[in-house]
């Protein structure tokens, strides 16, 4: 284990956020992990009483001074247009530069599969989806807004240098992880330029990396490849919104929301670790949130900040939980968001 202790910034965010974050820190604890955390209030509470987003130096200092960042889901109906989860959490995604948001998707059991006959080494891929491009970067606009003449235009942006990092990044995983395959998803058949961009880099990465078979689907060919046969994928990378749609059918094969993690990538530098379900305004509060997908993100911090043996305990005390059922209701268990939690962290204690 390494001997540094590592700085994590925490953002519980809303909702149900401000439930599963203190229990993934309550298993990162228990790991022994050399870990020390400061948490910031930035959410819709902090919004709704001064205004404030993020602070002007906030993503700076986030750079400076920790070596990840730990998030919560950001999302508030009293803020009915979401302008403090839109600046801080693709504020971090955007201005931290975390170009790749990598998607782990593992079934841990046979019963929280969808598929019928699934088996878990059936379900054992990771999508790597370009993250601060396309048409989340916010280009367009509208014309004669709110006539029935209106004209609204939104720009998918891709440059050689956003699509050639993403691509390499997916054959540098593959070849970190003892993967095999990279298979390319787009649209190019009907998105031709920005298609052909990443055809043309796509095959040319690939002749750097000769150990590994590439493959290239059609998104919608890929969707339907993910249900009928999804052993046959290891490496997939995509552009920003295709990745958004996939992740989440991938979620479903491997038992829902509530078990996916992910991180928010830039090598070398601050990234980020969120888990990818919503702040659930429902059921926030009511211990009833599956506290299991914050708990994998943070062991997928612990594995990004080379903390691996600490990462591998989580990982098998959440496959524990899910195979003795001490899970919440969504995973057939019956435990609420902190007896699910706690049961986890003992078992990584002993």
């Amino acid at each position: 284990m390494p001997s540094e202790r590592k700085r994590i910034a925490v953002v519980p965010g809303d909702g149900i956020g401000k439930e599963v974050i203190p229990t993934a820190i309550e298993v990162l604890r228990a790991s022994g992990a050399p870990l020390d955390f400061t948490t910031f209030d930035w959410g819709a509470d902090r919004y709704l009483i001064d205004g404030t987003t993020i602070p002007a130096d906030g993503f700076d200092m986030l750079a400076r001074d920790f070596d990840a960042i730990l998030v919560g889901a950001l999302g508030d109906p009293r803020v009915p247009s979401n302008i403090h989860a839109k600046e801080i959490l693709l504020g971090m995604r955007f201005q931290m530069d975390l170009y790749a948001n990598v998607r782990p998707v593992r079934l841990l059991d046979e019963s929280l599969c969808p598929l019928q006959s699934a088996h878990v080494e059936d379900v054992n891929f990771t999508v790597i989806r370009e993250n601060t491009e396309g048409v989340y970067a916010g280009m367009g606009g509208n014309f004669k807004f709110g006539t029935p003449d209106e004209v609204a235009t939104q720009e998918d942006i891709n440059t050689r240098k956003g699509v050639e990092r993403v691509i390499r990044f997916a054959f540098d995983h593959a070849r970190e992880n003892g993967r095999k395959k990279v298979l390319m998803a787009d649209k190019s058949n009907v998105m031709t330029y920005a298609g052909g961009l990443w055809q043309r880099v796509f095959k040319e990465v690939a002749g750097e990396y000769p150990g590994i078979a590439t493959q290239h689907m059609y998104v919608d060919a890929l969707c339907l490849q993910m249900v009928r046969e999804p052993r046959s994928l290891e490496v997939i990378v995509t552009n920003n919104m295709f990745g958004d749609i996939i992740t989440d059918l991938a979620a479903g094969l491997q038992g829902g929301l509530g078990m996916a993690a992910s991180g928010n990538i830039h090598p070398g530098r601050t990234s980020m670790f969120e888990p990818v379900h919503g702040s659930a305004p429902p059921i926030a509060g009511k211990n009833m949130a599956n506290p299991m997908g914050a708990i994998l993100t943070g062991a997928m911090m612990l594995a990004h900040l080379g903390v691996a043996a600490e990462a591998a305990k989580i990982e098998s005390a959440v496959e524990a939980a899910v195979r003795e059922k001490k899970t919440t209701i969504d995973v057939g268990g019956s435990l609420g968001t902190r007896e699910c939690a706690e049961w986890i962290a003992e078992q990584v204690a002993r």
